[in-house]
């Protein structure tokens, strides 16, 4: 699904060589008139960022890193989690679509989800992780910035985040990272107008189905502030909240960081045998 990078009266997309985050970059950006898409990427982040003050690690020129603003002065804030499904399926989707082709080559299946409430994995990886801020007038959003890191052609971490992968390091190509933004932005601004319009009920059902450890009946370890315990994910509610159901049948209800999933921390990847471009 491309989407045409090119500047329009509703989109403007800004090219950095490096930013100390994109998403700082358009907090503080000023348009003259309103438009509904600004995308902002970067080669580079200095002082990348991801969830409660994490940092996130990217090679210069290797992946995606950009942000994106909109204004959806329609939305309720009760709401705003909405803003989140549409992203991690657009990039989820995206990455699917990448790896789909270079699928019979690779010796094991590569199962693409949502882990809760947003960052993309990989079977038992992370490729890609995403930091939303907002604004809110009164009881609705004024305006949000989504931002993005998806690792692409990166080879290796130097961090000490348990479980990091590219997509390069999975199949062994470098890939065209603007053919992915094409692709992430085309689902994005597809997800977005159903947002726009209301039509929230074909995304809560779409991200309910890309959950990652999502299966119904079965149980999977977490661990909130009293300890770890089994549990099933039950659904996602409309603002965000986890319920999971846990082995005596209790259902238990989560905000952001108040539950974690237990992970086994997969082998990093060895470097492949590289390919050509894909």
């Amino acid at each position: 699904m491309p989407f045409c990078l090119d500047d329009s009266p509703y989109f403007k997309m800004i090219e950095l060589s490096e930013a100390d985050s994109t998403n700082s970059f358009l907090a503080n950006y000023q348009t003259r008139q309103p438009i509904d898409i600004i995308l902002a990427t970067a080669d580079y982040q200095s002082a990348g960022r991801g969830q409660t003050g994490n940092t996130w690690e990217s090679a210069r020129g290797q992946n995606l890193l950009f942000s994106i603003l909109v204004h959806p002065t329609s939305l309720l804030a009760s709401q705003l989690f909405i803003i989140s499904e549409a992203i991690a399926l657009s990039l989820s989707e995206s990455v699917t679509e990448c790896l789909s082709s270079d699928a019979a080559n690779l010796d094991k299946e590569l199962d693409v989800k949502v882990k809760w409430p947003n960052d993309i994995y990989i079977n038992d990886s992370k490729v890609a992780g995403i930091l939303i801020e907002t604004e809110l007038q009164g009881q609705y959003v004024k305006r949000a910035i989504i931002g993005v890191g998806l690792n692409v052609n990166q080879l290796r971490f130097e961090s000490d985040a348990p479980n990091p992968v590219s997509l390069r390091q999975l199949s062994g190509h470098t890939y065209e990272r603007s053919f992915i933004l094409s692709s992430i932005m085309g689902r994005f601004k597809q997800y977005y107008t159903q947002v726009l319009a209301g039509t929230y009920a074909p995304i809560h059902a779409a991200y309910r189905q890309a959950l990652y450890r999502g299966e119904t009946q079965t149980l999977w370890p977490f661990q909130d502030q009293n300890g770890p315990f089994m549990a099933g994910i039950a659904h996602v509610e409309p603002d965000g909240h986890l319920v999971l159901l846990d082995s005596t049948g209790r259902q238990r209800r989560y905000a952001f960081k108040e539950v974690s999933f237990i992970l086994q921390t997969p082998a990093r990847p060895e470097p492949p045998t590289l390919g050509p471009p894909a």
